[in-house]
């Protein structure tokens, strides 16, 4: 009995440490694709969505756009395609009122107003680029959102690089980046085990 006891509590310590291993090696791959921007010219830089006021981009948006704009303005894809739908009782969807901000500017943008998390909207992205003959893109969202992005495109056939923006609610301070890292890491985790989306990233701000 002793010795069946002890071979539980080491087979119990063994799987707490692969689980912490896992957190922990999840957490460090969130926080290191934050800090990288990989930009090479792309058929579209995509936008993904965030909460938007009557056709307004909120705070957390609009801080993406602007970098998407950059983007734009470098030449580094010929169009922004802005991407998330809408809440029932909403004039505007996510990408709609993302495009309408960006083509106010000046900008060739395209809306694909469907899906209410990322993994919907990334599905609705890949029809439209299937439709359109793309195969790559730049994902511009909050840079603790850039790997879980990443991952779903990729597992939906689309070539995506990240690139962050580096203004906004998301970036405030260490302890929002904290925060957002710990929520990733657990969206992220969510996703490769169940497949599904579980939001965790800034909406409103």
């Amino acid at each position: 009995m002793f010795l069946a006891f002890k071979v539980a509590r080491r087979v119990l310590a063994g799987l707490l440490l692969l689980v912490l291993l896992v957190v922990g090696t999840t957490a460090f791959r969130v926080w290191w694709v934050a800090r990288q921007d990989h930009h090479p010219t792309s058929d579209a830089i995509v936008v993904l969505g965030a909460s938007q006021f009557d056709g307004k981009p909120s705070t957390v948006f609009r801080a993406r756009l602007l970098h998407a704009k950059v983007l734009y303005d470098e030449g580094v894809a010929p169009r922004v395609v802005t991407v998330g739908g809408g809440a029932p009782g909403d004039r505007f969807t996510e990408a709609e009122a993302g495009a309408r901000f960006l083509r106010d500017r000046g900008v060739d943008a395209v809306a694909v107003g469907k899906g209410r998390n990322t993994l919907q909207s990334l599905q609705a992205l890949k029809t439209e680029f299937t439709a359109q003959g793309w195969k790559t893109a730049v994902l511009v969202t909050d840079p603790w959102h850039e790997l879980r992005a990443r991952r779903m495109a990729s597992d939906l056939g689309i070539k995506a690089w990240t690139s962050p923006t580096r203004t906004g609610p998301a970036v405030r301070d260490r302890g929002t980046e904290l925060r957002y890292v710990a929520r990733e890491t657990a969206a992220y985790l969510y996703y490769r085990i169940f497949g599904a989306s579980s939001e965790a990233g800034p909406q409103a701000v």
